[in-house]
């Protein structure tokens, strides 16, 4: 019977503190993918000097978890990640510290320690900002009333697996319609509930042409404004470290 192998040296130094963190995507780094952002976080990290927790074998890596990561080409307000460390540290020691190590672009907006309850458990709705150039805001108002009164909005994409068809309607909270502070914009506000599979700004987009043949002229700015706790009464997207906020007194 062949020796099972097991890792050499020491196993790793126990967690005792997990953060939560939320940090922001703006600019040209809106561009950045998923896989660009672990990079350079875990980089940042090392050059911050935080103590990570490693999980243990033999390629160990650390404790790290990622929630709902806005797609690429998006900007957001509201991204958020966990890490555990193993010595008990200042949330904002860490969030100055992690903030100066990332480009600009990637920045750390608030880092708290985690009290009990699961961070995805939170994470129920988005709410979305659409900013659309030379598009008349009549015309934004008008595709928008006209999904919201549908049923069903049946779009397709593809994933890995292959195309999938799925509802849009069924995950729409509210969509509204205002005109832009820049002169010929138009805002689409959306709020949309967390599903599966992930109904994204560009799915409502796509609803939007097929159901009220709204055609922008150039693909609009998206920006995730918040994700959280979904307020069903005022159709808003409450702030899911509140609870942790609230339980150390900040």
């Amino acid at each position: 019977m062949a020796r099972q192998r097991t890792p050499e040296g020491p196993p790793p130094a126990p967690a005792v503190q997990k953060l939560r963190v939320r940090y922001a995507k703006r600019g040209r780094l809106r561009f950045s993918s998923t896989r660009d952002f672990q990079r350079a976080l875990e980089r940042a990290l090392r050059r911050a000097g935080v103590p990570m927790a490693y999980s243990a074998g033999f390629h160990p890596h650390p404790k790290i978890s990622y929630a709902n990561a806005a797609p690429t080409g998006t900007a957001s307000e509201a991204e958020y990640f966990e890490i555990s460390v193993t010595e008990r540290v200042d949330p904002e020691a860490v969030r100055a510290a992690l903030d100066a190590a990332l480009p600009e672009g990637l920045d750390v907006l608030e880092v708290v320690e985690a009290r009990p309850g699961a961070l995805a458990d939170r994470l129920e709705a988005s709410d979305w900002v659409m900013e659309f150039a030379g598009l008349p805001v009549e015309e934004i108002e008008r595709a928008a009333s006209t999904l919201m009164a549908r049923e069903r909005a049946e779009v397709t994409r593809m994933f890995k697996t292959g195309p999938k068809t799925f509802d849009v309607r069924s995950a729409l909270v509210s969509l509204t319609s205002t005109a832009s502070e820049r002169e010929g914009c138009a805002i689409l506000r959306v709020v949309v509930r967390h599903t599966t599979p992930a109904v994204r700004p560009d799915d409502v987009l796509t609803a939007l042409r097929a159901v009220a043949d709204l055609a922008p002229p150039t693909p609009p700015l998206v920006t995730r404004l918040a994700q959280g706790p979904l307020q069903a009464a005022t159709a808003g997207v409450a702030d899911p470290l509140a609870a942790d906020k609230d339980a150390a007194g900040t």
